[in-house]
């Protein structure tokens, strides 16, 4: 099957003079088109520096890929020069930031910063660019769109910003939209104003998704497929309704389980223990042992491998292995 995006092996190092921080450490994935991608998990562990790298948007005085392939229409992203890298971002492939008002440029109007993607990319005239970026400000449901354009990123709310963020990405009609934590700093109301942006530019224009949160209430509001990330490694993967329905791994269970729920009377909300740990190179152990209600011996001495289970999932953990032998007897 050839997918729009097809990630495989990916390891991305950071490197300091104490040690050596597998970051990103054997990570394989594959996006269809049109198709919603979460990635889940703490910060640290990973989900960021996974997308920066096969984008070419990690800083090689501190991080490098050390291995790994990302095809992108059957074209390695890892292997490309950056100018060649320079022709598929913003074109083909675009990013939402997490902080609108950081991602935008407070020199320059929204106008200018909208325009740009179209002219660096497109031979269009100013006439064309301009009205291009007043059709993208009502698609993203800006109001008095013609006025917008001549206002900087200070005189708009968070909302809105996060709103122009989002019409920047799409000004070239990319195949692939990269959101980073896209409702993180708006509030209740206004995130959920987004998400149902976001659903509905999916639905109308087809584009995939890869969305990058920690919040497991956005994933299933969002998502099609769920990865969850740990210690810089996926340790579940599957079909949103599945792994909701059915976790596998304990970090996936303690997730869910800090989740409030209308339904339960609890005082106290579930949280776990400690916090991601930083890892050095190499990892001899499973990444989650030190926080894991149900770490063995092995656990501590050997990293389990992805293992697949009988309803699609896969699932990092030695409890999938005796699970399997169990089922085979």
């Amino acid at each position: 099957m050839n997918y729009l995006l097809e990630v495989d092996n990916l390891r991305t190092y950071y490197y300091s003079k104490k040690r050596i921080v597998p970051a990103v450490d054997g990570v394989s994935f594959h996006l269809e088109k049109g198709e919603v991608l979460g990635l889940v998990g703490e910060s640290g562990c990973g989900k960021s520096t996974v997308v920066r790298a096969i984008t070419g948007l990690i800083d090689p005085t501190y991080a490098r890929v050390e291995e790994g392939t990302a095809l992108f229409c059957d074209a390695d992203l890892l292997k490309m020069k950056e100018k060649e890298l320079s022709k598929i971002r913003g074109k083909e492939i675009s990013m939402v930031f997490q902080n609108p008002l950081s991602a935008l440029n407070p020199v320059y109007t929204i106008g200018n910063q909208l325009t740009e993607a179209l002219t660096t990319h497109f031979s269009v005239s100013r006439k064309e660019a301009q009205d291009r970026a007043v059709e993208l400000l009502r698609l993203v449901h800006i109001p008095s769109p013609e006025t917008r354009l001549k206002e900087y990123p200070h005189q708009l709310s968070g909302g809105m910003q996060q709103r122009v963020l989002i019409a920047i990405a799409l000004a070239c009609n990319p195949q692939l939209v990269i959101a980073d934590e896209p409702t993180t700093a708006l509030d209740v109301t206004i995130q959920a104003q987004i998400l149902d942006l976001l659903k509905e530019l999916r639905s109308r224009l087809g584009m995939a998704i890869i969305l990058i949160t920690h919040n497991m209430g956005v994933v299933a509001a969002m998502c099609d497929r769920m990865l969850v990330m740990y210690g810089g490694v996926v340790v579940e993967e599957g079909s949103c309704r599945t792994v909701f329905a059915s976790p596998s791994h304990p970090y996936t269970k303690g997730l869910l389980a800090s989740i409030p729920s209308v339904t339960e009377d609890r005082q106290r909300l579930y949280s776990i223990k400690g916090q991601v740990p930083v890892f050095s190179v190499p990892v001899s152990q499973c990444r989650f042992s030190d926080r894991c209600e149900s770490c063995t011996e092995r656990c501590r001495k050997e990293e389990p491998p992805l293992f697949s289970l009988p309803n699609g999932s896969k699932c990092r953990c030695w409890l999938m292995e005796e699970r399997q032998g169990k089922e085979n007897d």
